[in-house]
């Protein structure tokens, strides 16, 4: 079969490669899925610099949403042919770029969801719960969800207003709308941003929840937001909240895994009432135009590559 990995750490770029390599075979409690279509995310550019380090080769891919083509010992429920989708182990030779997929977890894709759409939920929805957990979101909070057009961001967005907080959020153009229409405020990043929220909210918010892409000012700025620097989580701009005495999730436990969530939310998507934006979706053999987006830190949404055909209309 295909599948995109790597046999030396290193810059994406650089060391991935499209190569042959045998299908895996589900495990005990496994299923594997001739993959439809995987994601591209800043996690597999890290893995393939070393986060994580273990044997090589290493696959790449941490999404899938594919048809059900053999079943491990002790699985029930599933059927060969049933449409899944979930994370991929990422330990392995190979992971979710590939024409088949092991999976440890896995969720029915309800037959009114597209693979495309399906395949966005995982990594987004579970960092969203896991982050508004942590700050302990309640329908009274005043919540600031920083970088809501992040798919992060936008999962966060509407996981909190679901649950009755009020949301305000930081977006660009792109999926301010979208966001309105969740019923959150947006109102755009860059200088006098704290100002701006503040007059919105009428004072400072309650809990701030950041996923922006890296940048050192935008941590301080959001310790204008709020009266106690620990009112602030992030999970992408660590130095700057350890220096200033912010939260990142990284260093916070234990993690409680919310992935009942994610079955919740296709569900949700399939009746039009929930979703995560799709930016691109590229051929495999375009990986390297993928990896280049992702690079850019605002892609616009999910990268998506096409593996396999589109299944059989169910």
């Amino acid at each position: 079969m295909r599948t995109l990995r790597f046999h030396q750490t290193g810059e994406p770029l650089d060391v991935l490669q499209i190569e042959e390599a045998d299908p895996p075979q589900p495990a005990p409690g496994q299923i594997r899925v001739a993959v439809e279509v995987c994601t591209l995310n800043p996690a597999d550019l890290f893995l393939c610099r070393g986060l994580y380090p273990g044997d090589l080769p290493r696959g790449i891919g941490l999404e899938v949403a594919g048809t059900v083509d053999a079943v491990g010992e002790g699985v029930t429920g599933v059927r060969i042919g049933d449409a899944v989708f979930g994370p991929a182990p990422f330990a392995g030779p190979t992971a979710g770029a590939s024409d088949h997929a092991v999976l440890d977890i896995w969720f029915p894709r309800p037959p009114a969801l597209e693979p495309t759409a399906a395949v966005a939920l995982p990594m987004a929805v579970e960092t969203a719960q896991l982050g508004l957990d942590l700050l302990g979101i309640t329908p009274d909070t005043t919540l600031l969800v920083s970088g809501g057009g992040a798919t992060t961001g936008f999962a966060a967005v509407q996981l909190a207003r679901r649950t009755g907080a009020r949301v305000i959020t930081t977006a660009g153009p792109t999926h301010a709308e979208a966001l309105r229409a969740t019923g959150a405020e947006v109102t755009s990043y860059g200088e006098g941003m704290a100002d701006r929220v503040r007059e919105l909210a009428d004072g400072p918010v309650d809990l701030v929840f950041d996923v922006a892409p890296p940048n050192d000012a935008t941590i301080p700025e959001l310790l204008r937001t709020v009266t106690d620097p620990k009112h602030v989580l992030t999970i992408s701009n660590l130095t700057s909240a350890r220096e200033l005495g912010a939260r990142d999730a990284f260093t916070e436990g234990p993690i409680t895994h919310r992935y009942e969530v994610i079955g919740e939310c296709a569900q949700l998507a399939a009746e039009g009432r929930f979703s995560i934006p799709v930016a691109r979706i590229l051929p495999l053999a375009d990986w390297r135009t993928a990896v280049e987006l992702s690079q850019s830190q605002r892609p616009g949404g999910k990268l998506v590559l096409r593996i396999g055909p589109p299944a059989e209309p169910r």
